[in-house]
Formats: C-alpha cells, sequence, structure tokens
C-alpha cells in the first residue's frame, strides 16, 4: 500500500512503550516510517522520571540532537549538569559521551535525533527491542517473537537482536529456534552475551538442553 505524501500526529498519539528505568519512549521513526534519519521522542509523566537514558553512542557511532519540546529537562552531559527548559537544543557531537537526561516537571516531552556522519540512515537494532516490550509484559510471547524478528533481516549481525530474540523465542516454547538464535549471539559477542546470559531467567527453560552453548 503506499504511503500518503504527508502525515501528522501529536505526541500523545504516538504509542507510549515502557523503556528501561522510567524511560517512555515515543516512536516517531516507526510511527511515520522515516527511513531518513532516526527519531523518537521521550516523556515523563512526573519530576524525577528518565527523558534519556545513561548511555552513550560508542556502539551505533551516532551524533544527537536533543530538543526539549516541553517542561523543563536536566541534561548531564560529558559530567556537567545543563539546564535545559523548553526550547533547548543539546548537541552532542562526540559519540563517546555519556548523557543523561531527567524531567524538573510533569509534562517533559524530548525530542531526539540522530544519525552517523558520512553513513546512510539504517534505523538501531534496539528499536525492536523496545518495541516488543509490551507484547512482552502481556505475556504474548510469540508476538514479541514476530517483532523482534523483523530487525533480523537488516541487523542480523547485532547481537543483542538476536539474543532478544532467542530469549523471547525460549520463553515462547520455540526451544530450537532460541537454541540457534542463542548460538548466533555467542558467535558474534561471545563475552557479552555470556555476561547476558548469566542470570536472565528468560533462558531458563533452555539451560538443559545438551546444545545450550553456554
Amino acid at each position: 500500500m503506499e504511503k500518503p505524501p504527508f502525515e501528522s500526529a501529536h505526541v500523545s498519539e504516538l504509542e507510549a512503550i515502557p523503556g528501561p528505568g522510567t524511560l517512555v519512549w515515543r516512536p516517531v521513526r516507526r510511527r511515520f516510517g522515516i527511513e531518513a534519519f532516526g527519531m523518537n521522542a521521550y516523556t515523563a509523566q512526573t519530576a524525577g522520571e528518565d527523558l534519556v537514558e545513561d548511555h552513550t553512542e560508542e556502539t551505533y557511532q551516532h551524533q544527537e540532537v536533543y530538543f526539549v519540546a516541553a517542561g523543563h529537562a536536566t541534561f548531564t552531559v560529558g559530567g556537567e549538569e545543563i539546564d535545559a527548559p523548553s526550547g533547548t537544543f543539546v548537541f552532542i557531537r562526540d559519540p563517546a559521551v555519556r548523557r543523561h537526561a531527567v524531567a524538573r516537571e510533569a509534562g517533559s516531552t524530548v525530542v531526539a535525533v540522530g544519525g552517523r556522519p558520512g553513513v546512510p540512515f539504517k534505523e538501531s537494532a534496539w528499536e525492536y527491542g523496545f518495541a516488543a516490550a509490551p507484547a512482552i509484559a502481556a505475556g504474548d510471547y510469540e508476538r514479541a517473537v514476530e517483532i523482534a524478528s523483523e530487525g533480523l533481516d537488516r541487523h542480523g549481525d547485532d547481537a543483542g537482536l538476536v539474543y532478544n530474540v532467542a530469549c523471547y523465542e525460549a520463553l515462547a516454547g520455540r526451544r530450537e529456534d532460541a537454541l540457534g538464535h542463542l548460538r548466533r549471539a555467542v558467535e558474534l559477542e561471545p563475552e557479552k552475551v555470556r555476561d547476558w546470559a548469566k542470570d536472565d531467567t528468560d533462558l531458563d527453560s533452555i539451560r538443559d538442553d545438551p546444545s545450550y552453548p553456554l
């Protein structure tokens, strides 16, 4: 089906997906099918909630600009605190710089736009795991597998995504599929996957299998 030449939506109309900690992800890029750049929004219902999770962009080497679209935020970038009322832009040129933001008032919203300089845009693999979160919370593991697996064609070499698919498959009772994807994740990032899997109860249903790779 051909997409319309333009679309619009209010941030409140975007799906609200819980992320790590108190983060709430509003998937702008996925909502519109944007293919030229990464774009997401994050909203806080109360003061003190995360608007940007504590992270760097070393994995994807993205430059990012954050815009406080509503409310008031406090950013911590490279250890330096930035007061960011509505209308503030925060540009982070260096992907290795650690960044974090919290809401100073209820209803605060931050919009993030990013991409890797000089490289054609490809959406980040983490989007698929985030998008599967509501299905996981609802106990619909087959749906979680379906959502996360959508990213494998484009991100089949991303250990985090492959590992997440294995976890969802294990929860769904798809033993052989889970073992296959877990083996692939180990091939891609053995140290990281061993660390992730060590105490991950998602994998409990397959740990007793003779072919369990860890």
